[in-house]
């Protein structure tokens, strides 16, 4: 599964975002477990999902924001 750049993420929808954001923090958790007991195989994965995450919190924050001016 690959990351969503910033501008796919900026051209989804609110529900789209949710949507997303909860894949993303199962995925995180699924790797933080795999590491916990040793079956990571890409460490680096873990990396790329904590920031997908950040990109997804970022662009729905913004999004609701613009909603509230």
């Amino acid at each position: 599964m690959a990351t969503p750049d910033i501008t796919t993420v900026r051209d989804m929808d609110e529900a789209r975002l949710k949507e997303e954001l909860g894949k993303l923090k199962k995925e995180q958790f699924n790797l933080r477990f795999q590491q916990a007991t040793g079956q990571l195989e890409k460490s680096s994965r873990i990396r790329e999902v904590r920031r997908a995450v950040a990109r997804v919190q970022t662009v729905l924050r913004e999004k609701s924001s613009k909603a509230k001016v």
